[in-house]
């Protein structure tokens, strides 16, 4: 398959090229600057803001992946307006969009109107990302004609963690007993998205992707 992923040079980007490369797939690595101490396994590299992609920067790619960080209020609407820009450029094709979210957007209750990030004892100076997060879910929902996927990684996203093969996806509640229940690598991460998008499944749907250690 040929996939796109933005945000090549974060652990989650470096990460799924990897195991892309790894399992044949051509990888176009996207990011908004270069960074010569990490070299990525695929000589596919743009060096180009998300906002300013084209649809010939993209056309013919069987997925993008989406696995771009921001941290700061001053660049979180990469995740709310770049949602909207790679909609407009991807919505009527074959092409999958496949948005890496946090677990602050999880709900906790059975009616989902709690979320994980509502929690008393969530940290305060990840709430600000965790609401810009829940609105860039919101907006995603709203394209019927995007075929998409929201895929959350467990609480505990481990970027040292092991390569376990193993992996279960869970839906939009937070199911888990303990924060510390939750978790998983960022290789098994990997793994398992490539999983999801080779079985061309959950389409328009939240998911979640949990060890199953």
């Amino acid at each position: 398959m040929r996939l796109v992923v933005l945000g090549a040079y974060g652990k989650s980007g470096q990460a799924i090229i990897n195991a892309a490369s790894e399992r044949g797939h051509e990888v176009l690595a996207v990011a908004h600057r270069r960074h010569d101490d990490i070299t990525l396994p695929t000589k596919h590299i743009l060096i180009k803001d998300l906002m300013e992609l084209t649809f010939d920067d993209i056309a013919g790619y069987d997925a993008v992946i989406d696995a771009v960080s921001a941290w700061t209020p001053s660049t979180f609407s990469v995740h709310t307006d770049g949602i909207s820009h790679l909609a407009n450029l991807l919505r009527t094709t074959n092409t999958r969009y496949l948005k890496i979210g946090g677990a602050g957007t999880l709900y906790i209750n059975k009616i989902h109107t709690k979320q994980l990030k509502d929690r008393e004892n969530y940290p305060a100076e990840m709430l600000p990302l965790a609401d810009v997060l829940c609105e860039s879910l919101n907006r995603l929902r709203s394209y019927s004609d995007l075929a998409w996927t929201y895929v959350t990684p467990a609480f505990n996203y481990d970027p040292d963690g092991v390569a376990t093969g193993k992996y279960r996806i869970d839906g939009e509640e937070f199911l888990d007993t303990s924060d510390d229940d939750s978790y998983i690598s960022y290789m098994d991460f990997a793994t398992a998205l490539l999983d999801i998008i080779e079985s061309k499944s959950y389409i328009r749907q939240r998911i979640t992707l949990v060890s199953s250690r």
